[in-house]
């Protein structure tokens, strides 16, 4: 039997605002996704780093351009959002923070984290080896 109730749609991008947490939620599904294709390329460089001068310095070479420094500067930024939103969980998991004001306040944590921990190691990397 089939009847003609009008039942409301369900939740999706085209109904509700987006929310902090809910770009945050998208942005640590997306930030794995590209910690992925990170670990292929730390692969890429192990290996060139096995087979020899030649082959190291071509890795060296393109991960020293501007562009490879990009991809490098925004694999770090994943890890350290990633991991600090991964904490974040960790906490709700347990209970703690999961109210609207804790959450809204955790969140911007994370992403003062994220910049704060990105700089200080791009600091650190330019300051102690001199990349580039």
């Amino acid at each position: 039997m089939t009847t003609n109730v009008k039942r409301p749609l369900s939740p999706h991008l085209q109904i509700y605002r987006p929310q902090l947490t809910s770009v945050m939620s998208i942005l640590h599904r997306a930030t794995g996704a590209f910690l992925s294709l990170g670990t292929i390329v730390l692969a890429y460089w192990l290996i060139a780093a096995a087979n020899g001068v030649e082959t190291y310095q071509q890795a060296q070479s393109l991960l020293g351009s501007w562009f490879g420094l990009l991809l490098l500067f925004g694999w770090t930024f994943a890890l350290f959002y990633h991991l600090s939103n991964g904490i974040r969980h960790l906490f709700w998991d347990a209970g703690l923070g999961v109210d609207i004001k804790t959450s809204y306040t955790a969140g911007k944590l994370v992403w003062m984290m994220a910049f704060v921990l990105t700089g200080l190691a791009w600091f650190l990397a330019f300051s102690i080896k001199g990349v580039g």
